[in-house]
């Protein structure tokens, strides 16, 4: 049986939502902190009570070890987020997020209290394979991919301090969601909403619609342009897919 671990060491909170209908939480991206998300917090705010996964490593938790396999990183954030399932709770993950969150639903619905929906953002789906083993070779590799991606401020990728300090969590986390699979006939039960880019360089349209079929539950597809941080070009929209889908779930 899984161990509760403490809470408010693997959840952020930026802003009371004491009368919020729901609780969002997020899961970032490879390499990424909780504080991504402060603006969909604060965005929505007061209607939806949003908190952010921390992983070890980053931040404010930067002195911890990495947690080397998406499984582990998975076990360890359910027993965390167990006292944060009370009421309508919605998992929404961007990117490595996005198995995470999947992951953590699995183990939540095993126990028989799974999230209302899974929001799985600019990731294909866990039964789809790529080798991009390469992306683990030398850090100028991992750089050169992270400027293309986008999402990680330049200053930080031009300063080599600030590199050195990033660049252990991109590493760990790569090789963690690379070698992560699941296999096709792995589901959950609740509804999983899909939201890709059509030219994010990671994932295919039709890679990412393949997440329906890890749900017996429905599903949605939404698609953006804007490369694999589309979420960055395109807030409002993703605020407001979050916010609908969270409206009529719990109306």
């Amino acid at each position: 049986m899984t161990t509760p671990v403490d809470t408010g060491l693997w959840l952020r909170s930026y802003h009371e939502a004491p009368e919020a209908g729901a609780r969002l939480i997020c899961f970032p991206h490879a390499g990424g902190s909780a504080s991504y998300f402060f603006p969909v917090s604060t965005a929505l705010t007061p209607e939806f009570d949003v908190r952010a996964v921390q992983y070890p490593g980053r931040q404010d938790r930067r002195n911890e070890e990495f947690v080397p396999s998406i499984e582990e990183l998975a076990d360890r954030v359910h027993a965390a987020l167990i006292p944060a399932m009370e009421g309508p709770v919605a998992f929404f993950g961007h990117s490595m997020g996005s198995v995470l969150a999947f992951e953590v639903a699995r183990r939540f619905e095993a126990s028989g209290a799974g999230p209302l929906v899974v929001f799985a953002s600019g990731r294909r789906a866990p039964s789809v394979i790529r080798d991009e083993s390469a992306r683990f070779r030398d850090d100028a590799t991992i750089v050169a991919e992270m400027r293309a991606l986008g999402g990680t401020d330049s200053r930080v990728l031009d300063d080599p301090e600030m590199r050195a300090m990033v660049l252990p969590a991109i590493r760990n986390d790569y090789r963690a969601v690379e070698a992560y699979h699941a296999e096709p006939d792995t589901t959950i039960t609740a509804p999983i909403v899909v939201l890709t880019a059509t030219d994010d360089p990671r994932t295919t349209v039709a890679e990412a619609e393949r997440w329906h079929r890890h749900t017996t539950g429905n599903g949605a597809l939404h698609t953006f342009d804007g490369g694999h941080f589309y979420l960055e070009k395109h807030a409002k929209r993703v605020v407001s897919v979050i916010a609908e889908t969270l409206r009529e779930l719990t109306r």
